[in-house]
């Protein structure tokens, strides 16, 4: 198993995960009068065996259904779209014949595996260079099944769009602000898909921040907090994919062949 040459964590926070549950149960108690630090690492993958990506921890969406956005890839479960080598997961969108859909990806997601409610989110990634790639990181509400989209709540820690690479974004949808939302900040990042940076977002009982390597650069905070404005009082999960095509996507060059994204780890702090 490769050790990564950054934070690892300590004995107190193996043993701390050791006692939690993988359906989400929420290990550390939220006191209402002290403010949420969210600096205790309570869930993480550093992909350090190489293969599929572990399954106690990700699952997948699959199919082409164009996702609510138009995108025109087929996600899949293979290896030859997800894999894990050296400590890195690769997720690979390629242009490929594949049940009916000339292009490939995938769409990984904790579903059913983790949840939490109030937290830090940390995913370190080098993102795909190609126009026509649209990748994020992202999270929707655990009560998608029930109440539907956007009622349950996304949090997009970050998107790229296809056709601009020296940029990211971060976006909140729900009931008061959905598809073309309001609720959105871009920022300039020229080395997106050259250089590993670590996109965060830190979610308290009172706002949700969004970071780039640390720096904060867009707080979402409703001053009157509603059902509509702030469904972030529910567990949500986590989602990492690349898309094609479709409303961010854009145009795919004729030329296109594959791109990837690559992430280092993804940690949670409670």
């Amino acid at each position: 198993m490769k050790l990564k040459n950054r934070i690892i964590p300590n004995l107190l926070v193996v043993l701390l995960l050791a006692s939690c549950s993988s359906e989400g149960d929420d290990p550390v108690p939220v006191d209402p009068d002290q403010e949420q630090l969210n600096d205790t690492l309570v869930w993480f993958d550093e992909f350090n065996d190489n293969g599929s990506p572990n399954s106690s921890k990700w699952t997948y969406d699959i199919g082409n259904n164009g996702w609510g956005n138009n995108e025109v890839q087929f996600y899949t479960d293979r290896t030859q779209n997800a894999v894990i080598r050296d400590g890195i997961l690769s997720i690979t969108a390629r242009k490929e014949n594949y049940n009916g859909s000339n292009y490939t990806s995938a769409r990984l997601k904790t579903q059913g595996k983790y949840f939490f409610t109030y937290g830090k989110v940390e995913v370190r990634a080098k993102l795909p260079a190609s126009a026509g790639t649209w990748p994020a990181l992202w999270m929707l509400g655990s009560n998608f099944p029930t109440v539907g989209w956007p009622a349950c709540g996304e949090i997009d820690i970050m998107e790229q769009k296809g056709w601009d690479k020296t940029k990211i974004s971060s976006a909140l949808h729900n009931d008061s602000s959905s598809g073309n939302t309001r609720n959105v900040r871009e920022k300039s990042l020229p080395n997106s898909t050259s250089e590993f940076h670590v996109y965060g977002m830190n979610w308290t009982r009172d706002k949700i921040e969004f970071s780039v390597d640390g720096t904060v650069y867009y707080t979402y905070s409703p001053p009157n907090k509603n059902n509509a404005n702030w469904p972030y009082d529910e567990a949500q999960f986590i989602i990492m994919n690349v898309a094609m095509g479709g409303t961010l996507g854009g145009d795919i060059p004729s030329d296109y062949t594959e791109s990837v994204m690559e992430i280092d780890y993804v940690r949670v702090y409670k």
